[in-house]
Parts: C-alpha cells; sequence; structure tokens
C-alpha cells in the first residue's frame, strides 16, 4: 500500500509540474550559429533562394508562392514537408527582408507558430549566419509539451544550417 502511495504522490507530482508548464512558459527561444565560408552576397541570394532549398532540407517536397510581393515583405509560401513519412502542411510569411542583413520568416504549422530571425554578418571572405528562433503552441496542451522538445528543435535547425553549409560550400 505504501508504493501505491508513493507511486501516485510522484505521478500527481509530475502532473502538476507539466501542467504548470504551460502557464509559466508561453514561448521557448534559442539561438544557433553558423560560419560560411563563402561572401555575404552570394551566401544570402543562395540562402533566400526558393528553387535550392530542397538542396539543404530535404524534407521539404514543394514550396510554391500563396502571394509574392515586392522586396518579398509580407510574401506567403505553402510549405510541404515529408517528416518520416507524414506529410505535413505549412504556411510561411516573410516579415522582415533585408538584402544581405536579415529575414525573419514566421511559420503557422498546425498548431505551432514558430517565428525564425536570421541575420548575416560579413567576417572578410566568409558569411556569419546567426538564426534566433522563438517558437509557441496555439492551445494550451501544445504549451506544456514544447518546452520539453526544445532541445530537438534546436537540433533540426543546426543540422540544417550545417547542411546548408556543407551545400554551398560545393559550389
Amino acid at each position: 500500500m505504501k508504493a501505491v502511495k508513493i507511486t501516485l504522490g510522484i505521478i500527481i507530482a509530475l502532473s502538476i509540474v507539466f501542467f504548470a508548464t504551460g502557464l509559466f512558459i508561453k514561448e521557448s527561444t534559442y539561438k544557433v550559429e553558423i560560419e560560411v565560408n563563402k561572401p555575404i552576397s552570394e551566401t544570402f541570394q543562395v540562402f533566400n533562394d526558393i528553387s535550392l532549398i530542397e538542396k539543404w532540407i530535404p524534407e521539404i517536397k514543394s514550396m510554391e508562392a500563396i502571394t509574392e510581393k515586392p522586396g518579398k515583405i509580407g510574401s506567403e509560401y505553402r510549405v510541404t514537408m515529408d517528416n518520416q513519412g507524414e506529410v505535413m502542411t505549412m504556411k510561411e510569411k516573410v516579415l522582415a527582408y533585408v538584402p544581405n542583413e536579415k529575414v525573419t520568416l514566421y511559420f503557422d504549422a498546425e498548431g505551432v507558430v514558430k517565428t525564425d530571425d536570421y541575420s548575416f554578418q560579413s567576417n572578410g571572405n566568409s558569411t556569419k549566419i546567426v538564426m534566433s528562433v522563438a517558437y509557441q503552441g496555439e492551445s494550451y496542451i501544445l504549451n506544456c509539451v514544447i518546452p520539453y522538445f526544445k532541445g530537438t528543435f534546436k537540433g533540426i535547425d543546426e543540422t540544417y544550417l550545417n547542411s546548408f553549409k556543407e551545400y554551398i560550400e560545393k559550389q
């Protein structure tokens, strides 16, 4: 009987911590940085060429324009990804676009919204890309779950940036 009470107490405590997460953590953030051995103008151009994105993010199966606006800000795209056999469609919107300096993208992906803010800094003949990410769930339960996957999401973004680095440096 004592073991049942201890087990039940542990389960209740973990449940309280889990559900409190959604009350206290409304948004999760992290940064990822990478140095690319190419000049900033080439790096920025290749990074923002939607016809090449599948070369460094192989899960993207299609990226089609919903609306394209002059200067790119406000442009929207429908992105279809194959996530280990599960097809997922998300909407991407360009919030900021300053050539050779900055791109900010907003994603709405089935209950999770994410903002990727990329800054590009010239280091002579190489480029430093700093990615600042903020994401949150559109429901209370998702806000309880998402913070526990922060490391996974950061690892995915690091993988994509490293893949971009490998792709562009081979060109």
